[in-house]
Order: structure tokens, then C-alpha cells, then sequence
């Protein structure tokens, strides 16, 4: 299991919400039952960690309904979305507005587990992703202007003279800067810098920004 994660079912029918249930802690899954998607909406304030599994059809808010909901709110989970036979169209307008998967009923437990599983893996990822892209935006502001400026035309590929010669420093001076930056950002190598740097967007926020401001 990944940590406080919580697989949240969303359905209207107590028969499928028992059913999930079971199924889910009997393979060692922390559950939440929610009897609607409002239900859910008004009740869960924070941005939860886990997955949810819902039905497409429900009264009041629906399934594509409350995959918007969830954007609006800003709660990134992934949505496993449960369909009937006859619902096809109705599963890839899900899979558009952000469902992860979507299962036909009847379907099979170990394809839902498996489902699940898959769901909490990705959530788990993107989470690591975004730790790790936080952690190295506090590197980047830890950098001196002239540090940011040099880490920017690494980023370009350009080399330490072609470097030296913009900003009107020695080579030398440039390596000093090259090396301080890599002590920083915690590098290992160029390339682990440059990934580092693109991890957190467009060559990171204040190199992309310098980037468009710089004339050409």
C-alpha cells in the first residue's frame, strides 16, 4: 500500500458499494464509501490521496459531472470510472474529462483490483514527481543571479566560452559559477541538471521567464 492512500468509492447503489467494499479490504485496501458524488463534493474539503472508482450514471451530479467537479477543485486523483455495456460513449467522454480507466460491468474482480492497483501506482508517481519538482524550485532560489544566468545557457547546451563571451566574464570565471551551480542543485552531472531544470517546467520558471525576456 502507498502510505495514507484510500480508494474512495462513489455509487449510488448500497448493494455495489458493499460489494467494492469487501472486495477491496479483502486485498488489504483502505475504503471510503460515498453514496453520490455531492456526497463526496461536500464532505471531502481537503485534496485526498488514494483513487476513486465511480459509476458513470448516478442521480443528481453524474460521473462526467463529478470528474469536472473534481477539476474544479483541484483534487488530482485518478478516476476509475465503472460503465455498463451500452455506455461506451459515455466511458471515453470520462477518459477526456480526466477518468485514468474505465470497467465494464459485470466485470471481473482481479481486473478491478488490478485497475486499482495501477491507479495508486501513478497517483503514488505523480506525487514523487511533484515532491521532487518542489525540492529542486528551493534548490533554483537558492542560486545568485549570475549562477541562474549561467544555468540558463547550460540549459541551452551552449558551451563555457560561448557562455563567457554573453555575459562578458573569463572561462575560467564560468567554470567557478558551472561548479557552485552543480554543488547547489545537488547534480551529479550536466545531464542530471538540465533534467533537473526541465523537471519543474520549461527550463524552470525564472529561466524560461529570462529566457523570453532576452532579446534575440
Amino acid at each position: 500500500m502507498q502510505g495514507d492512500a484510500i480508494v474512495h468509492v462513489v455509487d449510488d447503489d448500497l448493494a455495489v458499494r458493499q460489494s467494492l467494499s469487501f472486495l477491496l479490504a479483502s486485498d488489504g485496501f483502505p475504503v471510503r464509501l460515498h453514496e453520490s458524488a455531492s456526497q463526496f463534493l461536500d464532505n471531502v474539503r481537503e485534496a485526498p490521496t488514494g483513487c476513486i472508482i465511480t459509476d458513470v450514471r448516478m442521480p443528481g451530479i453524474d460521473g462526467i459531472e463529478f470528474l469536472r467537479g473534481l477539476a474544479m477543485r483541484g483534487f488530482s486523483l485518478p478516476v476509475i470510472v465503472m460503465t455498463g455495456h451500452a455506455d461506451v460513449s459515455l466511458a471515453v467522454e470520462a477518459m477526456k474529462e480526466g477518468a485514468v480507466d474505465f470497467i465494464e460491468k459485470p466485470f471481473d474482480d482481479e481486473l478491478l483490483l488490478a485497475a486499482v492497483r495501477s491507479a495508486l501506482d501513478r497517483h503514488q508517481r505523480k506525487t514523487q514527481r511533484e515532491a521532487q519538482g518542489i525540492d529542486i524550485l528551493v534548490r533554483l532560489k537558492s542560486l545568485s543571479e549570475r549562477e541562474k544566468q549561467v544555468l540558463d545557457r547550460l540549459v541551452e547546451g551552449k558551451a563555457n566560452k560561448v557562455i563567457a563571451h554573453e555575459l562578458g566574464i573569463s572561462p575560467r570565471t564560468v567554470e567557478i559559477y558551472r561548479a557552485n551551480v552543480m554543488t547547489k542543485m545537488r547534480a551529479a552531472s550536466l545531464p542530471e541538471l538540465v533534467r533537473f531544470a526541465l523537471l519543474v517546467g520549461d527550463g524552470a520558471p525564472e529561466i524560461a521567464a529570462r529566457r523570453r525576456e532576452r532579446p534575440t
